[in-house]
């Protein structure tokens, strides 16, 4: 079929606005490398990006060996996993208390999510570590990991509650109408309608927190932020180490949110707007 003059019209600009997107990208790219060199240059400093690769990992007669900033990364997913996992618990549970029929129940989530949400995750990882660490005997990275999830759990209380609610009301008049217990209803019917909608928001709230995971270094956590300020204070390679850590962090941030991009696509559609 032959283009129509609209449709070529559309094709042009279409493809400009690509082209204007690519050179203002590329032009953001070369003016942060040019800020880079030319305070680099200011301080005269030495640049050893040679060095790099032995501080990611290291092969000795043919066996592998992960660097201090690989055990590093290790320590942020692990410490990522663990509060991602809990943060997802205390959420959810927050969400079902806050729509429980007890007003108690009520007003302790509420509390709860306010109190958490209103104060510095610095101040709460202290609180933590140092009160109610010792009383429960809890390591380092456990106490992160709680503090964390604490944290971030009150951020998910209010995403699944706005997933809940987003389901139509005729969805619960017709679950009720079958005689289901609240829990069946919830189980069979509510959340997993649910999950789709708070998929993309509940991964923005796993991104920030593998980003607030690098607080945890505060605590002498051995995660990669703490690594990397390790290795700066013996090597005085400040630009090099913060650029690969940051690099690091970015992979996984990025990473996440392609596996839930493809996880979203692949989620059946629920009846939820209907």
């Amino acid at each position: 079929m032959k283009a129509t003059p609209t449709s070529c019209w559309r094709r042009r600009r279409r493809y400009g606005r690509l082209a204007f997107d690519v050179l203002a990208f590329l032009a953001v790219l070369l003016g942060l490398g040019w800020l880079i060199v030319a305070g680099a240059g200011a301080l005269h400093y030495n640049w050893q990006w040679y060095r790099i690769p032995q501080y990611l990992y290291r092969i000795e007669d043919g066996v592998f060996y992960p660097g201090p900033l690989l055990y590093g990364l290790g320590v942020t997913l692990e410490l990522t996993g663990w509060s991602l996992l809990l943060t997802l618990i205390f959420g959810l549970a927050a969400t079902l208390l806050q729509r429980a029929s007890s007003w108690a129940a009520h007003a302790v989530a509420r509390v709860y999510i306010e109190i958490v949400r209103n104060t510095p995750l610095l101040v709460q990882l202290y609180l933590v570590y140092f009160v109610l660490a010792p009383i429960l005997d809890l390591d380092r990275l456990v106490a992160a990991v709680l503090a964390l999830a604490i944290f971030e759990g009150a951020f998910a209380a209010e995403i699944f509650r706005a997933g809940i609610e987003a389901i139509p009301k005729g969805q619960w008049e017709a679950a009720r109408s079958l005689g289901l217990s609240s829990l069946a209803v919830y189980r069979l019917i509510i959340l997993p309608q649910a999950i789709r909608l708070v998929l993309p928001p509940l991964t923005g709230l796993a991104v920030s927190l593998i980003k607030h995971s690098a607080l945890v270094s505060v605590i002498a956590v051995a995660d990669l932020t703490t690594e990397g300020r390790n290795l700066i204070a013996d090597t005085f390679m400040t630009f090099e180490l913060w650029f690969t850590v940051a690099a690091l962090y970015l992979a996984l941030t990025v990473s996440l949110s392609l596996v839930v991009s493809v996880l979203e696509r692949r989620l059946p559609v629920h009846g939820a707007g209907h």
